[in-house]
């Protein structure tokens, strides 16, 4: 297995090397094989100078023009990973320490043969959020559950960023034709790989809530999400097999 983790980034530059120090210290176990792409989005901080500073050869960075959206960059990071044969595994991971490198070994361990998706899960036996108030922790449960029900996708954590996704799986999906730029990309994804009948399969982990930086989280970016998830719901019911249709290729 060799795996590549996308890390996009806007204004992560109290966070960025601390995890970039992370990722080095499971690399150099010898026990897993990854680089990293951190796609950033024309920080303001200089971001992505920072990146470039630690002369990291395992790491790339992808600079893109503006802040344009979670969905629009993991999909420039898809594009540019799955242009590369080397790379059968592709992680998404957040820049701010809430995606702990300590849950990464048992997200691989996980990994199964063929299309899958591996999701770090946080409302599961042996899951946990650290540092968040509890209704944030409603507001999360609640966007799940409304998804699930709507979605018919039976996943326990359906809006997490931590992930792994199979070659396979990226490859069979119409990734071009995608448009959540939220974090209902999330949902989008999760929906795509339900559709694509790939290996769903749930990891706990701990969730640890920034200490450094801005939440990117706002009241846009959930209204979107309430929209798009009612949308996609609606039309799941009216033709089901539209959405196969337009998601897997």
């Amino acid at each position: 297995m060799r795996a590549m983790i996308l890390i996009p980034t806007y204004n992560e530059a109290s966070t960025v090397a601390e995890l970039l120090h992370g990722l080095e210290i499971l690399r150099e176990t010898n026990e897993f094989s990854f680089d990293v792409t951190v796609i950033d989005d024309n920080s303001p901080d200089k971001t992505a100078d920072i990146v470039q500073s630690l002369a990291l050869d395992w790491v790339c960075v992808l600079k893109r023009e503006k802040k344009d959206g979670l969905g629009n960059a993991y999909r420039a990071g898809f594009a540019q990973v799955l242009a590369d044969t080397q790379y059968d595994q592709i992680v998404t991971m957040d820049a701010d320490g809430s995606h702990r490198v300590a849950d990464l070994p048992a997200m691989f361990a996980a990994i199964t043969p063929g299309k899958s998706i591996v999701l770090g899960t946080r409302w599961i036996a042996g899951g946990s959020v650290v540092n968040w108030p509890k209704s944030r922790q409603l507001l999360s449960k609640s966007g799940t559950r409304y998804a699930s029900l709507s979605l018919g996708i039976k996943l326990a954590d359906l809006t997490g960023g931590f992930r792994i996704y199979s070659r396979q799986l990226l490859d069979s999906l119409n990734l071009k034709d995608m448009n959540a730029t939220g974090y209902c990309f999330q949902i989008e994804m999760a929906l795509a790989a339900h559709l694509a009948d790939a290996t769903a399969t749930e990891v706990p982990i701990t969730f640890v809530e920034r200490i450094n930086g801005v939440s990117k989280m706002s009241r846009a970016i959930v209204i979107e999400a309430l929209i798009q998830t009612t949308r996609w719901g609606v039309k799941r019911r009216l033709r089901p097999n539209a959405d196969k249709l337009h998601y897997v290729k």
